[in-house]
């Protein structure tokens, strides 16, 4: 597609090289997980399965750059994203900030849109046929139906004068991110092997369980985390007044007046999130989380017991992965 684009035009050969830099220095829990899936459930078909795992990468590439848009962000794991690197280009040709941040926001909508089409494109391509290929497709739609969902109540928390309860957050992570980064792909692989329904289902059972730990997790790194390993600001959540579950946790506290200041303060500096995160400390909302992490992680873990050797085999890495994270 690259290639494709240069013979347009440059620029466009250029949009679809930041989009390809996009791609880069993820954790690849997606295809992982369709390959894990495909490989424990005794599948053969290989090239179906590196098509479809590609497929939910690229949706997820697709998401990303869409969801920094929303969240007006500019950098993605360190570095510029598709909106930060088209703002920098004007701003370098003397573009006045507002109009060259509209210009990186409005070239990262295209990207995102070009990424998403692909993603269905991959699983055209993918060889699979007649049930199974329509298997595939429901599954990318669920994953990304569910995901839209999950944004829209992110986005709608965000406006809210009220902090949502722990549950409602839980709910929104799910829809937001497990679905399509854990459930769907499991699911994906297993229908790529012929698996049966139900293990089709308990596959999605552990994968709800599985990105619900995860998220947690991130929820975490984003207040706490190292900033060297995570790539992003430990500022930004706290900034941004991002609904999450620690804050929705301290929100149900005797802390939370004095943590409240601090949450969505635009220019907060290091020292005040500093305080804010001894806060969230001392009133539970850090041990809370991380608790809700390991019970999900847990139960996830349990499923196992109700699999096939071979596919417990190749899921209990990445449900110690889920966990053992930094970034």
């Amino acid at each position: 597609m690259r290639g494709r684009a240069s013979g347009v035009s440059a620029e466009y050969g250029a949009l679809w090289d930041a989009l390809a830099s996009s791609t880069l220095g993820g954790k690849r829990f997606r295809p992982r997980l369709v390959l894990c899936a495909h490989i424990g459930c005794g599948g053969v078909r290989d090239d179906a399965a590196a098509h479809v795992a590609a497929a939910f990468e690229l949706l997820h590439t697709a998401l990303i750059v869409h969801d920094d848009v929303i969240d007006r962000d500019f950098t993605r794991r360190g570095m510029p994203n598709v909106s930060g690197s088209y703002r920098d280009r004007a701003a370098t040709a003397g573009i006045p900030i507002p109009v060259a941040e509209h210009r990186g926001m409005s070239t990262a909508i295209i990207a995102g849109d070009l990424a998403l089409f692909n993603a269905y494109r991959l699983i055209d391509r993918s060889g699979a046929e007649g049930a199974l290929r329509a298997r595939l497709l429901d599954l990318m739609d669920e994953a990304l139906f569910a995901s839209a969902a999950g944004e829209l109540l992110d986005v709608e928390f965000s406006v809210s004068r009220e902090i949502p309860a722990v549950e409602q957050i839980v709910q929104m992570e799910r829809l937001k991110t497990a679905a399509y980064t854990f459930e769907a792909p499991l699911k994906a692989g297993a229908a790529l092997a012929d698996a049966s329904s139900s293990l089709q289902e308990l596959l999605g059972e552990f994968g709800r369980d599985l990105g619900i730990a995860y998220q947690a997790t991130d929820d975490l790194l984003g207040v706490f985390g190292d900033e060297s390993l995570t790539g992003k600001t430990a500022l930004g959540d706290l900034r941004e007044g991002k609904s999450t579950v620690p804050i929705a946790f301290a929100a149900t506290t005797g802390l939370w007046p004095q943590i409240a200041p601090f949450v969505g303060k635009g220019d907060l500096t290091r020292e005040e999130a500093d305080h804010a995160r001894e806060l969230l400390v001392a009133c539970g909302a850090e041990v809370f989380t991380r608790g809700l992490a390991s019970r999900t992680a847990a139960e996830a873990a349990a499923r196992l017991d109700d699999m096939p050797a071979k596919l417990a085999e190749e899921l209990r890495p990445v449900l110690i992965a889920t966990l053992d994270r930094t970034r």
